[in-house]
């Protein structure tokens, strides 16, 4: 057989193997936003959010209405753009289509400038996020270089910019968003998680935090740990299930942690010691600690002075 022969087969068969496979095909269907044009995005949204340290832009007093002016106009009209593609995809996979609605533009611009009134908002929460790292951490010098440094700070920006696409149903975007920093950082958080403010995630390497979880204020998390699901068989329903813990205030979570299931909730005040597995919820001001010596995990009350051993 020839070369040109052997070729032409070759482009046959990875033909055939897209109609065995369609779901991985995009094909003369609705244009979507590239990961790039996205990953770009995020990267414009954190500029105006720490300006001068995302990608480190020579800025001064003079020119920098002019500069945020011209980059907030610029996000707002590809923001615009990629929310009109992916709600048009959406809804075509139902065979509709979008402009049949004659709100559908407005909708969309609506979001997009609720958006961005929202970045001073943004700003202040991740204040208190890099206030909660700086007072927590003793190895960092400055908040300057949390900011320029850190990748718990890095994830908690992108997440809390998801987070609002999630909320509004926006599809593609906000798992693009955390995908992204996920893959920058090794911290995964998933843009339907709700994190309270003051959150510390500390090295932040193998960090995992579901959809549904719930975590409350000044919160402090650090490395490998899991705030996840008890393995929900997929079903209709399953998305809209609780599958996730809920952490109350002010708890930390050690190293290596592993916190399962949506009716687990940790109270306020507690502590979580490294390597412990827990599928059960525990009281307020709570020490849940793994013994190695004896292979068992213990849960103490701090108020009772009680620390039964749970196997």
């Amino acid at each position: 057989m020839k070369d040109k022969e052997r070729l032409q087969q070759v482009v046959n068969s990875i033909l055939d193997s897209y109609h065995q496979h369609p779901d991985m095909v995009r094909v003369g269907k609705t244009t979507l936003p590239t990961r790039e044009d996205i990953v770009n995005l995020v990267k414009d949204i954190q500029m105006l959010i720490f300006p001068g340290f995302i990608r480190q832009e020579p800025l001064g007093s003079l020119d920098l209405p002019y500069i945020i002016g011209q980059k907030t106009v610029s996000i707002f009209k590809r923001l615009q753009s990629y929310m009109e593609q992916v709600l048009c995809w959406e809804i075509a996979q139902d065979g509709a289509n979008c402009y049949d609605n004659p709100s559908f533009a407005k909708r969309v611009e609506g979001i997009a400038i609720e958006f961005l009134e929202l970045i001073p908002d943004l700003r202040d929460v991740l204040a208190r996020d890099i206030d909660a790292i700086y007072d927590g951490d003793p190895a960092a010098r400055s908040k300057q270089e949390i900011v320029l440094g850190y990748p718990g700070i890095r994830a908690l920006s992108v997440h809390r910019i998801s987070h609002f696409f999630y909320e509004r149903k926006i599809p593609l975007l906000p798992r693009i968003m955390s995908e992204h920093i996920h893959s920058q950082t090794g911290i995964d958080i998933n843009p339907g998680a709700e994190i309270g403010e003051g959150m510390m995630i500390d090295h932040g390497t193998g960090v995992v935090i579901g959809e549904t979880a719930v975590i409350g204020k000044h919160v402090r998390v650090y490395q490998g740990v899991t705030i996840g699901a008890l393995s929900p068989t997929r079903n209709a329903n399953a998305f809209k299930a609780k599958r996730h813990p809920t952490i109350q205030d002010n708890v930390v979570i050690y190293a290596g942690a592993t916190i399962l299931g949506g009716d687990t909730v940790v109270g306020a005040n507690s502590i979580i010691g490294g390597n412990v597995w827990l599928t059960h919820s525990v009281p307020p001001n709570s020490r849940v600690l793994w013994e190695p010596k004896t292979n068992k995990q213990s849960v103490c009350d701090e108020e009772m002075m009680l620390c039964p051993d749970v196997v």
